[in-house]
């Protein structure tokens, strides 16, 4: 049997007055229609990294809303998780290829785990490559199977792609972060858009007084008389890290007393890890100004929420990233950001909220000095960061995407009555509009459309046959 996550006990209503309202409100109305199916999400480890963070909060507010929840991960040694990693480069473009032998491993563990998954259910999530196999290798059964891919795959390593193609046409559903994030030869019908969220009721999200932060973060050994700059990021090339000190060695000749941090988890499904984080120490050899954590050295999510608090700026230097919702972590504690203008990083900082997008060492280095010099205007930006989180970014409003795509799925079920709510979405992005406030709009055709920002907007209006094609982004 495969190994299930113990997850707590969470109340919806522990939202209200945290996130918008409407939502809350057209969430209870769509889950009373699933009232008693039975979800399960399939991912490859309990803890590190965004989605095991997202699955802990999800999961049991999915069973307060009267649905029947599990968590359940696979199982796979270090060579498996070699494969994986490997795969997982390669999906988002890295040139290095599968040999036979790797792609045996994979396939063996994926039998291994197909023959472990015992239980029945209604809806069943699969995150990520490393599970994808499981429907083709299981059988589908009467569940309706959906893959739920975190990270960019527009232009995958072709060989790679290959591999993991064949498995995808087992599902009857696949989610993707952000449109331009779909491989044009994706071997599924159905095709949603549903960017990630942030559960503003986490420890590393909750409300922490900044006395206590500054208890926490002295207790580490961090400064709060000196300027500050944070990475909170897996240790993955990707991130850059090496690129960031680069640029933390340009401000330190105007700023000479300035601190960085780099605050990364080890992950279970992710040995690269290990490597990137030697590269690091390397790096910043004899630097005692960087200061270097992991959750393996016993900094974890109130430290995280510490750092995020009352860092000067949080920087997300990304090459290449799915979404990067340490952004709006940080936006969402007031706190400006500096980060790469890739993948769903300029989606949570649209219209020019929350702080300076950037592509480079230099930029990264000069947006990073523009912010510590002008603190209002660094505010400024912070606190609009923060309303756009709010409106868009908060679990609630994730779980309303999800569910709504479950209720469409089972429509044919006598069970689950198709209802006449359809929710406003943003055809562009995805994301669900709320009704209390009052979003962007354009009219095409006979029909009008609502948009999460202007930026979106001016997308649509540029292009709008491109997003409302039978290619299942449009709504």
């Amino acid at each position: 049997m495969l190994q299930s996550v113990d997850v707590g006990e969470r109340s919806l209503e522990a939202y209200r007055g945290v996130a918008p309202d409407a939502i809350l409100a057209e969430l209870r109305r769509v889950a009373a229609e699933l009232r008693g199916m039975r979800v399960l999400h399939l991912n490859a480890t309990p803890y590190g990294g965004g989605v095991s963070e997202l699955l802990r909060s999800l999961v049991p507010l999915l069973n307060d809303l009267g649905l029947v929840a599990d968590w359940k991960v696979i199982h796979g040694n270090n060579a498996f998780f070699e494969v994986t990693k490997t795969m997982h480069n390669g999906l988002q473009g890295a040139a290095r290829e599968l040999s036979e032998e790797e792609q045996t491993i994979y396939l063996v563990n994926a039998e291994q785990n197909a023959a472990q998954l015992e239980e029945e259910y209604d809806f069943v999530f699969i995150h990520d490559p490393q599970p994808a196999a499981l429907p083709t290798l299981h059988g589908k059964g009467e569940a309706q199977w959906i893959w739920r891919c975190h990270i960019d795959t527009s232009e995958p390593n072709p060989q790679v792609w290959e591999v993991l193609r064949p498995f995808l046409a087992a599902y009857d559903a696949a989610i993707f972060t952000m449109a331009s994030f779909v491989p044009p030869d994706l071997p599924v019908a159905r095709v949603e858009i549903i960017p990630p969220a942030i559960d503003p009721l986490s420890p590393k999200n909750f409300p922490l007084s900044k006395r206590l932060a500054a208890q926490v973060l002295d207790w580490i050994g961090i400064s709060l008389d000196r300027p500050l700059i944070t990475q909170v990021a897996r240790f993955d090339p990707w991130k850059d890290p090496l690129g960031l000190i680069a640029a933390y060695r340009l401000v330190r000749e105007a700023v000479p007393n300035l601190q960085l941090a780099l605050v990364g988890s080890m992950a279970l499904d992710d040995p690269e890890g290990w490597e990137v984080y030697q590269k690091i120490k390397l790096e910043s050899k004899g630097d005692p100004s960087i200061h270097l954590f992991t959750n393996l050295t016993g900094v974890g999510n109130i430290e995280v929420n510490a750092f995020q608090r009352l860092s000067d700026v949080v920087v997300q230097k990304s090459i290449r990233e799915g979404f990067g919702l340490v952004v709006s972590e940080a936006l969402w504690k007031g706190t400006p950001v500096v980060a790469g203008r890739v993948g769903g990083i300029p989606l949570q900082m649209s219209d020019g909220v929350g702080g300076i997008l950037v592509e480079g060492v230099e930029e990264c280095a000069q947006a990073i000095l523009r912010l510590l010099e002008d603190p209002a205007g660094a505010d400024e930006l912070a606190q609009r960061g923060k309303e756009r989180v709010w409106k868009q970014f908060l679990l609630p409003r994730l779980l309303l995407n999800q569910l709504s795509l479950m209720r469409e799925l089972a429509a044919g079920r006598p069970s689950v009555r198709r209802g006449s709510w359809e929710p406003r979405r943003d055809p562009v992005c995805g994301m669900m509009v709320a009704e209390a406030s009052p979003p962007s709009s354009a009219t095409f055709g006979d029909r009008s459309y609502f948009f999460c920002s202007e930026a979106c907007r001016a997308r649509f209006l540029a292009e709008p046959e491109h997003y409302l094609g039978e290619s299942g982004h449009g709504h």
